[in-house]
């Protein structure tokens, strides 16, 4: 009820109050945009072509679209508390999709965000992997993209049914950076998931899509230390682009990894053969895939067991306590959290682990 209160005073709002033309000063006069105001300030900002990342695609649910406001726009309200600490509430942080812009407003960013682009593609190729995981390979035609392997790219679909906007949602791209003419998705269907649903039901090859990124602080470090990489899922996407770079820029011959990837059963496994064979192929690569309810009769030689109990086994029996180690993370939130505790209680240390955690 409170819900639908909050969006019949939004509508209402939207109509009754015409809060004319406002100017938005980014960076201390960097960039100046004179922009309609009513609108919040994530959809605004990327109307004008400043994208400030959003895994959750604006609903508030990630934390992800923070800024610094110069400027009074009222008090933190209760959707923003969960993701500010206190120093960022002490230093005006405020998130882009809560804030209606009513009146002129300076903001600082990151620079990087002036060179996050909006691409127009097509998909190239649809492959199933799972029964619930599509991967998705888009065409960028006559642009490049450049990114991190690990990156996350928004991935937006057009209305469809009862949706009637474009909506947007945070994918990590499985390509390899190399290949800057596409960028490949790895797509799992989450029930009543907006984009996941059409993704699944309705989209196919040869359709245009858009692209905004790329962005995320996901990627390889450039260290020695052993890296321990979990996955679960469609969280194999970052990690498929991290060990696609790999080959070609020699990390399996300069660094341990350690790869854990996490399923129920082995109709939610994909791409074992291919793993397998860089695990056959490099001395320093490891994968170890692991079920946790492997089904009565087949024949699974894995690890079985919740992947945070293989995962502790290993830190704990078979790889060496003396090497300094950095965790690399993808999965949903609750299994990245359960593997830091794993991580930590096995003295990794938590300014070390990397993860993109997507709501």
């Amino acid at each position: 009820m409170s819900a639908g209160l909050a969006a019949l005073i939004s509508i209402t709002d939207r109509f009754v109050n015409d809060y004319g033309d406002v100017v938005i000063d980014i960076n201390q006069g960097s960039k100046k945009l004179d922009v309609k105001g009513g609108a919040n300030m994530l959809v605004t900002l990327a109307e004008s072509g400043i994208y400030i990342p959003s895994a959750c695609g604006g609903r508030g649910s990630c934390g992800e679209c923070k800024v610094k406001v110069n400027s009074d726009v009222g008090p933190h309200l209760p959707t923003e508390l969960p993701y500010l600490d206190e120093k960022q509430m002490e230093q005006n942080i405020r998130l882009s999709c809560q804030i209606k812009l009513k009146a002129d407003v300076g903001i600082d960013v990151p620079e990087y965000l002036f060179n996050i682009k909006k691409y127009s593609g097509t998909i190239e190729r649809i492959r199933d992997l799972t029964h619930d995981i599509k991967e998705v390979y888009v065409s960028l035609g006559g642009e490049e993209i450049s990114f991190r392997a690990g990156q996350y790219g928004q991935f937006e679909v057009p209305p469809y049914d009862k949706i009637k906007e474009r909506t947007q949602r945070a994918y990590s791209m499985s390509s390899k950076p190399s290949d800057k003419n596409h960028a490949e998705f790895l797509i799992r269907l989450v029930p009543g998931g907006i984009v996941t649903t059409y993704v699944h039901e309705r989209l196919e090859e040869g359709e245009k899509i858009n692209i905004v990124g790329p962005f995320g602080d996901f990627y390889v470090r450039d260290t020695e230390a052993t890296m321990i990489c979990v996955a679960g899922g469609s969280g194999m996407a970052p990690f498929k682009s991290i060990f696609y770079q790999g080959i070609e820029n020699g990390l399996f011959e300069k660094r341990d990894i350690w790869y854990f990837f996490g399923a129920r059963t082995e109709k939610d496994m994909f791409y074992l053969d291919e793993l397998r064979e860089l695990d056959s192929q490099y001395e320093r690569f490891h994968f170890v895939p692991a079920l946790s309810e492997p089904e009565p009769g087949t024949d699974w030689q894995g690890a079985t067991g919740l992947i945070t109990e293989v995962l502790d086994n290993y830190l704990k029996e078979k790889i060496s306590t003396e090497v300094p180690k950095e965790g690399y993370l993808c999965g949903s939130p609750g299994m990245l959290d359960a593997c830091m505790s794993v991580m930590r209680d096995n003295d990794m240390a938590e300014e070390a682990i990397y993860f993109d955690k997507f709501a």
